[in-house]
This record gives structure tokens, sequence and C-alpha cells, in this order.
């Protein structure tokens, strides 16, 4: 097969694949783009190529060009293999693969949206000098893997604006280099316990910031996996170190004195392993391939696959392999101008657009009686989002799929959610098309002076000057329930609050606090919020929880048609695969979850999520949404892959009698 190769940028990089296409067995060049014309002509008139393009855009309109290589600077890299991938191109995007980890998320989405090959261009990770190492690993030649030392770094001797220490161009050590030694520290340890990759469970760091641009000058990372492997990565763009990747076992130690760029032109490759007590052996990987050609055709022979197999990077290795990145730029207190709340690139999304719903969505909507806007069926949780990049992009993605309402509380990571939410939506300036749900006054600052006092302070976070739906966060017993109703209405009145609730709330004192209002001709409350899934809650996962799947509580919401914004709506992971009766991953779940007739629950939701040719928790998702009373269930994804695998449910119809199967099994 020959793969037709478009190149968009033209720096040095994009050079070296170049020259490695023209040397490969299956890749042709057939275009090439830059930001001028001049720029793209240069470089064709180089490699001759036919087609020469500017702008970028150009040449993803191109019908001759099958796949893309993106070698623009780091925080270009995600909005153009985003637009590859709805140009139906295929994409090889150079390391890293995004900005950070929320961007990469979004840019394999759009590769399996729009059904793309993609592969973040780690060639290393293509040559068998690679694959080699793992199988030793695998054999168990040195024993036990305890450490792993890996290090790429050099001394580039430029100014402040040369891209390597530019804060807007994304530089210094750990995005340039350091993603080489954690993505080999990963691929080590997970060949080690027996998997393709391992991603670790704790990382830390330090590193020296470059007084001028504040990126890192060189770092030293410790990354620590499961079975106490520890890996020390090390990289550098202002200090040279041995660029070398040393693996020592409980039998012996490895050296890979070449590992980053393996016979560039073709050769031999060495692997030093020495067991104890036994002499030196040197393990000689012979290729007569260019290192760039090999990666080359890696893509062009998995393009039916979507992804190539390992040691070459998959998605989720990617994934992984951003986020470790994350953890270690934290570490060292290096974020990017860009990346701060109130930067102009936060304004857009991640591909550089303005948000707008898609005109193809599929989100349906309730109304509740006090509240001028429609409400999504589904509420998207902002209680787990670890900056404003991750906020932000998860946003995003729920209301481009048509979500508008979003659930947050006083005391969500003490206050940083609210925060988060608020920066977001003043950065879209989309306050009036969102609804927000908040919720505070929590044990043990349930009053009705600390409702106040909390809401004053929320409102303040989240820069608006009301909330849409106020929810107590939880009831106290001790206060007559008519403060509590006299206070909310006073907020109310005041044009803070639209309507109120209460969550984790029992009938007796919601139907008290109506009957006070309704006595005093006030507003009462408008919805509860207690938890509701499929799966009966065993435990609750926080103290002062209450369940609303009672036979009793269901009664009351179908007679009164209460509005339920259930959480726990998909029981935590309950209805996940991985979930066995010999689970024990996640004690939370086992504890909360864990029953027989919550696992008989679960194998209904199985057997009719295959007739329907859809997931488990599809299935769960869509019992809450079909209750003979309104539900807005919330759900709280972590990861863009997860909110859009809930999505599904609101395509699932299910029959009173359906609905009565999955709960009761008659």
């Amino acid at each position: 097969m020959t793969l037709h190769w478009g190149i968009l940028a033209t720096g040095n990089i994009a050079r070296t694949f170049a020259a490695g296409v023209r040397r490969s067995a299956t890749g042709a060049l057939v275009a090439v783009a830059s930001r001028t014309q001049a720029a793209a002509d240069a470089f064709a008139d180089q490699f001759n190529i036919p087609k020469r393009h500017a702008p970028y855009e150009a040449l993803l309109a191109d019908p001759d060009v099958e796949a893309v290589y993106i070698s623009t600077p780091h925080p270009m890299h995600a909005e153009w293999a985003i637009k590859a991938a709805e140009a139906g191109k295929h994409i090889l995007c150079e390391k890293p693969l995004a900005l950070n980890y929320p961007q990469a998320q979004a840019v394999v989405e759009a590769a399996r949206e729009h059904d793309v090959f993609l592969m973040e261009a780690f060639m290393y990770r293509c040559h068998p000098q690679t694959a080699r190492l793992v199988e030793l690993i695998r054999q168990r030649v040195i024993g036990d893997i305890g450490v792993i030392h890996a290090t790429f770094s050099f001394h580039a001797r430029v100014g402040p604006e040369h891209r390597l220490v530019s804060n807007a161009l994304g530089g210094g050590g750990i995005l340039d280099v350091g993603c080489y030694p954690v993505s080999m520290a990963r691929l080590l340890a997970g060949a080690a316990l027996g998997r393709d990759f391992a991603d670790p469970i704790r990382v830390s760091g330090a590193g020296k910031l470059h007084p001028l641009t504040g990126v890192d000058e060189y770092a030293v990372g410790v990354l620590e996996f499961e079975g106490g492997i520890i890996a020390q990565v090390a990289a550098g763009v202002m200090l040279n170190q041995r660029s070398v990747v040393h693996i020592f076992g409980t039998e012996g130690e490895i050296l890979v004195t070449s590992p980053w760029v393996p016979a560039r032109h073709g050769g031999v490759t060495d692997i030093v392993v020495q067991r104890r007590g036994e002499s030196k052996q040197v393990i000689e990987v012979k290729s007569d391939a260019w290192l760039y050609a090999i990666e080359a055709d890696v893509v062009a022979h998995n393009i039916a696959r979507r992804q190539a197999p390992p040691p070459a990077m998959s998605w989720d290795d990617s994934l992984g392999n951003m986020r470790a990145l994350d953890q270690w730029r934290r570490a060292i207190g290096l974020t990017y101008a860009q990346e701060k709340a109130d930067a102009p690139e936060m304004k857009l999304t991640v591909s550089r657009r303005p948000l707008a719903r898609r005109a193809n969505h599929r989100m349906p909507y309730g109304q509740i009686v006090g509240l001028d806007k429609p409400i999504s069926r589904l509420i998207l949780g902002v209680d787990n989002q670890e900056d404003i990049a991750h906020a932000s992009m998860m946003c995003d993605a729920f209301f481009e799929h048509g979500g508008n309402t979003f659930d947050t509380a006083f005391i969500y990571g003490s206050g940083k959610h609210e925060v988060l939410l608020g920066q977001w939506m003043s950065n879209r300036g989309i306050r009036e098309q969102v609804v927000i749900l908040d919720k505070g006054a929590h044990t043990p600052f349930c009053t009705p002076e600390d409702l106040t006092r909390q809401l004053l302070i929320s409102l303040e976070r989240l820069q608006t000057d009301y909330v849409d739906i106020y929810m107590l966060h939880r009831d106290n017993p001790q206060v007559p329930v008519g403060e509590f109703v006299d206070v909310l209405n006073e907020h109310h009145r005041a044009g803070r609050i639209r309507i109120f609730g209460g969550s984790n709330w029992t009938i007796e004192r919601l139907e008290a606090a109506n009957a006070y209002a309704a006595e005093r001709g006030l507003q009462g409350f408008s919805a509860v919020s207690n938890n509701f899934s499929l799966a009966r809650m065993i435990q609750a996962p926080w103290e002062g929880c209450l369940s609303a799947s009672t036979p009793e509580f269901r009664a009351w919401l179908t007679q009164t048609q209460m509005p339920l914004f259930p959480w726990s709506s998909q029981a935590r992971g309950f209805f996940l695969d991985d979930t066995l009766p010999d689970f024990n991953a996640d004690p939370e779940r086992v504890r909360c979850w864990f029953s027989d007739d919550n696992f008989e629950r679960l194998r209904r939701a199985r057997e009719l999520a295959a007739k329907r040719q859809v997931l488990p928790i599809n299935i769960a998702l869509a019992y809450v949404l079909h209750q003979p009373f309104p539900t807005f269930p919330l759900i709280g994804p972590r990861t863009l892959r997860e909110l859009l695998t809930s999505l599904p449910a609101l395509d699932v119809a299910l029959t009173p009698d359906e609905v009565k199967w999955l709960n009761l099994g008659a």
C-alpha cells in the first residue's frame, strides 16, 4: 500500500520526518503546508513535494492527502489534530500530543468520533530496539524490576524567545524531552507488571525554572508504580546529562545507551545486560530502515486498526503519559501562561473556536415552575476537575452536546470547583444560557446563618449575582424547618435564588417545609436531591446521605411529582464491566453497592444492554430517566470518555415494564 502524506508545519523535525517518509516502504509525500506560502514552497522544493499550501487549512482540504504529520509548536498540536480528524485525515502528531492532559482527551475523542488513525510520534517506540527491551523485561532477564533511571537532556544555548524556553510555545525540558523518559518508564513498568504500560500512582519532582520565561530549564521526577517499582526521570533543555535508560532488577541491570534515537539512519544498536555473577552480555539489535521511515510504516500498516499496537503509542498510553507530565509539571510549579484561568486562550475551546451547541445534539430538557430556563435532563457535576483546563474541556463538551445545567457546592474542593465553574462561565460569556445548581450549609454548618454566609461567598466565587437552583446540602433537624424556609425566601426575594430545595432531606422534613411555606404564602421547596439509582444504596458514601430509592420515597415522588435531582445516578461505577463479586479495586464501590439484589440488577442491566447494543451504565442511567416522576440525574464523569459514554443513555427508551423488571426482576 501507499499512504499519501501531508506535512503540517515546516520546522526542523518536519524535515527529519520528510526525509524518513522518502525512505519508507509505504509513504509518499504529496503536500506540505506552512503559515506562509514562501515557507511551504521552500520546504516542498527541498523534498520534491508537488503540492504546497498556505495556510494550514488548505492542507486539510486537499483530497489527495490521506494522513497528516503535525509538527507545529506544542500549544498548537491539539487544535490541528482535532481539525485534521474533522477533515477525515489520519494523524501522526509530534510529541507531546497536546499541551496538557485535558487537551489530549479532546484530541483522542475527536479521532474516535471521526474514525481516523491517531498516534503520538514517539519514534523510538516504533524501533525494534524498544520491542526487544520490552521482551527482556517480560522474560524477567534481570528478575523483578525495582528502579528505572531514564534521562533525556541537552544544553541548548538559546535566548528566551527560542521555542525551547518560550512560555508561549510550551517550552521547557519536561514537555520537549521529558515526555520520552516518562513514556519509557511507564512502558517498562507495564512490561514488568504484565501490561502494555502502567500509570504511576504518585508523581513528585523538582526543577529549575528559567528566570525570564518560567519554563523548566531542567527537572527531575519520581514516578511510583505498583509492585514497588520506582522510576527516576530527568529532562533538560539547558543542562547536559547522560541520556540513557538504566534498569535495575533483583538479578541484575540493563543499560540502553541510545534509547531515544536508535540508529537514525539504520544500523546496529546495543542493549547491555549485566546479570548478577555473570559476564556482561551485549545484545545487538539491527535494523536496515531509517528510524523515521519505520515510524511512517507503522502508521501505514495500522490505518485500518486506527491505533498502532504496543510498544507504539496507543491512545490510552498517550493519555496516561500526558497526565503524568501534568503531574510532574505541577510538582515543580510550572503552569503555562495560556493555561491560567484568565488567559485569552481560555476563552476558546481546545480547537480554538468559540463555544457552540452542536446542531445534532440529542439532549432533552425539562421545566420546573419558578425557573424561566429549560433544564437539561442530565446535569454535569463540577466537583472533581483539577484545574481550569480540565474544567473548561469538560464543561465545553457537555455544553456542545446540549447540556446546560451544572451542579457544584460550597464545600467542593474547599471552594475550588465553584471558582472553576464561575471562571468558565465568565470566559465563555454564557451565564444566561446555563442553569447553576449550587449547594451550601453542609453539616456541621447547617444553620440559617451559615447558609447566608456561604451563599454570598458562593456567588462571589461563581462570578454571578444569582443561582438558578439552590439546595441545602444537608438538613439539621435541630433547626425548626421554618427558619430555613424564611431565610431561603429572603434570598429569593433579593434575587439571589430563583428556586430552592434540599439535598439529603427526609419526606417528613420536606412536607413540613412546604406546609410552613403554604401557610404563610411563601415559596416552598421546588426540588429534592437525594441518591437514586438502579442499584440500591447499601451504605451511604458520606455521612448524612439519604436515598430516595425506597418504595415509600418513590411513591411520594410519584404522588407529588416533586422533581428529583439524583446524585450517584449511575451508582458510582457499579455498572462498569469490572464489577464482579470478587472485585476489590475500589473499596467504596464494594461497601456502598455490593449486595445480592444489586448483582441481580447488574445482571439484568447487562442482559438488556446486550440486546440494545449499549453499555450497562446506559441502561442504568436510562432507568433513572424513565421514572414516573421528573428526574434530572447528576453525573460526575472524571474524563471526557466517561462523559461521552454516558450520553447514549439519552437514546435508550424503556417501557414501564422494563423499568419494573430492571429493579425487581418481575
